[in-house]
């Protein structure tokens, strides 16, 4: 899924695609494509948390460092209070032209996942007019949010790294941001930023593990295509 967009990355990911490959034989990695084609129809069917839902089912999730994903309905929950009203949406896109969301710690992405919901049922089209940064310490959760998003379209960079130190050190582009020309568009509000464009945010109360929503531009955390993720964890609305 990388390869088909990302060329910087494409040698280094396609041999480590072929070193995999070569751990199974023909049969297994015909069930791989079983099981993908199922996680495809699982997300046709409606958004949802369907990796996450199996991670812990399979209890992959590592309990010792207090690894566990927030079940989904209680994330749409969240999602909605986080999103607002539609007027607050669309205040925040007529600022700015879309709106961006952060994710300190993603997981398999419910979050976001919940909230491209969210804004769907709202009257916007999330793939045209929300971006989001993601990141994971674990490498398995950042592709496990990755596959998520990219069967969504939902435009994102998903990052493995830690939050907390400020510290990345890998990036993954999905169809839909390489597609939407979303490089160019995050570097243009960071331009308008620079150039004294106010952005307003409102901090507020959100429950634990919630993805940051603004209307508004914000500085790169990694490479100069990412928003910033607060150092000091503030939440903040449009």
């Amino acid at each position: 899924m990388s390869n088909a967009v990302d060329l910087v990355n494409f040698e280094k990911r396609e041999a480590r695609y072929i070193e995999i490959t070569r751990k199974y034989g023909s049969e297994t990695m015909g069930t791989f494509s079983k099981i993908f084609g199922e996680v495809v129809m699982a997300l046709e069917e409606k958004p949802q948390d369907i990796l996450g839902m199996t991670f812990h089912a399979l209890e992959l999730h590592n309990k010792a460092k207090g690894q566990f994903f927030t079940p989904y309905p209680i994330c749409q929950l969240m999602a909605r209070i986080i999103a607002g009203s539609a007027e607050d949406m669309q205040k925040a896109i007529a600022e700015r032209g879309f709106m961006l969301a952060q994710e300190p710690a993603v997981g398999s992405g419910a979050m976001i996942v919940a909230l491209a919901e969210a804004i769907l049922e709202a009257g916007f089209n999330y793939q045209q007019l929300l971006h989001v940064t993601a990141v994971d310490i674990d490498p398995r959760a950042v592709h496990m949010a990755y596959i998520q998003f990219s069967l969504l379209h939902i435009p994102a960079t998903v990052i493995v790294g830690d939050s907390r130190t400020m510290r990345f050190r890998e990036e993954w582009h999905t169809m839909a941001h390489v597609m939407g020309g979303w490089s160019a568009k995050l570097r243009q509000a960071s331009n308008n930023a620079g150039a004294g464009v106010v952005e307003r945010a409102i901090p507020v109360p959100v429950p634990r593990r919630a993805p940051v929503v603004a209307g508004g531009p914000a500085a790169p955390t990694h490479g100069p295509d990412a928003p910033v993720i607060e150092r000091n964890g503030q939440l903040r609305l449009f």
